[in-house]
């Protein structure tokens, strides 16, 4: 199904692998936020030129055509940044707040569309990158002693911050190498690893587990899901742990429903269970509210927050939104109001436009991987592992933030779009 399988490895392969293997000296550094936007946007440019030149003595490769799915994602990305744009001028923001913010969505939003046309469009192969993978969480267990200890020992909390930062990012804890934080809440660590947050790391862990989850490599397969499994467990991450008994089950239950033996132990479950429907319900509604009361204080901030932008975004701005977040109130500890949350951060920065630009483009996904998924393909399974996860964690992080990091699965769903279209145009022929 893969045309690229046999071929060398394109200068785009060998960029993508150096790029996800050396993810932790990278960190060491601080310059992993640096290198999500300039590899998008490098690889983007290659490809550009790569088109321009296409057909003549210049290159030896041609170019794929824009499968739909990507179209999907960049017309959803653009529509972002119009309503950016709009809000701006709403809110009479002026010329020097506007190109910041459109420089943010230029490292945000804007990875969403690049990534997924880089692996569609461009001989990067999904082998490649689980490849990349097993090399981060080898590096991951290493560091997870060292990490661990830190605390134990007394060690700083923050080794230093990167002088990368002064390209410009959200705040310092992007280009910060850190042992561990302090949870101000009960004082107890949790473990960021190379993510400027801990629930950060809980999503990473996660994307890296569909990753090792995938790999075929035994070897590779073990280390993979011990590294993540640990990244999860440390980041004391409530949705990460949701997440991971969630995600893969339901992308493996998906790729086994055209075997009449599944549907026949889902009968058999369901009754089962009838009896024992209330016992069930009681027991999922006391492990929903002991994840609630790990962090009970963090889950009141984040519920006040949501309610402060669903408010001011009706009430103020529902088309476009406000174009920035803003500094919430003591109530809130100050938390800018339209963070820690997907979709309330849309709506109360861009409006329901902004909401919508996002929504088709994953229900677009979702269909389009469940499809693949059906049909077995590695590269659909973990495309559909990975929209639900950003689905997932939708809910509780800024999705936009941390582009910079998911880029690996970002272009897996450009690989997965490759094949679909693939599959497609045999189906025609």
């Amino acid at each position: 199904m893969d045309q690229i399988a046999n071929h060398p490895p394109a200068v785009e392969d060998r960029i993508v692998f150096f790029a996800l293997a050396l993810t932790w000296p990278i960190y060491l550094v601080g310059g992993l936020y640096v290198l999500g936007p300039v590899l998008g946007v490098g690889l983007t440019g290659l490809l550009c030129l790569r088109t321009y030149v296409s057909g003549s003595a210049l290159t030896g490769r041609s170019v794929p055509s824009v499968p739909v799915g990507v179209w999907v994602w960049a017309l959803g990305m653009l529509f972002m940044l119009m309503a950016l744009e709009v809000a701006h001028a709403r809110e009479a923001l002026g010329m020097g707040q506007t190109i910041k913010s459109t420089i943010g969505w230029a490292k945000g939003w804007a990875l969403f569309a690049l990534f997924p046309l880089i692996g569609a469009c461009m001989s990067v192969r999904l082998e490649t990158v689980l490849r990349g993978a097993g090399y981060v969480a080898l590096g991951t267990l290493i560091a997870t002693p060292v990490l661990v200890a830190a605390p134990i020992l007394e060690l700083p909390e923050v080794l230093f911050v990167s002088p990368l930062k002064v390209v410009g990012g959200p705040g310092p804890e992007f280009f910060a190498v850190q042992f561990y934080s302090i949870e101000p809440t009960d004082g107890s660590s949790r473990w960021r690893f190379f993510t400027p947050w801990s629930p950060a790391a809980g999503l990473i862990g996660n994307m890296f587990l569909i990753f090792a989850l995938a790999d075929q490599r035994k070897f590779w397969k073990i280390l993979g899901i011990t590294a993540a499994l640990s990244t999860i467990v440390l980041s004391k991450s409530r949705l990460a742990m949701a997440g991971a008994l969630f995600i893969w089950p339901t992308v493996v239950m998906l790729k086994e429903v055209r075997r009449p033996t599944l549907w026949f132990l889902a009968a058999l479950g369901l009754l089962v269970l009838t009896p024992f429907i209330q016992l069930v319900l009681e027991t999922l509604d006391n492990a929903l509210n002991s994840v609630k009361s790990m962090r009970a204080d963090s889950t009141r901030v984040r519920e006040v927050l949501g309610e402060i932008a669903l408010e001011r975004w009706w009430t103020e701005a529902p088309l476009w939104g406000h174009g920035v977040v803003e500094r919430g109130p003591h109530l809130v500890e100050y938390m800018p109001i339209g963070s820690h949350h997907t979709w309330y951060g849309l709506l109360f920065v861009k409006g329901a436009v902004g909401a919508i630009a996002l929504i088709v483009p994953l229900a677009w996904s979702m269909v389009e991987f469940s499809v693949l998924t059906i049909l077995r393909s590695r590269a659909g399974q973990i495309a559909l592992a990975m929209s639900l996860l950003m689905v997932f964690y939708s809910i509780g992080e800024n999705l936009e933030i941390l582009a910079y990091l998911m880029w690996p699965g970002l272009l897996v769903m450009g690989i997965a779009m490759r094949e679909l279209a693939e599959t497609r145009n045999s189906i025609k022929t």
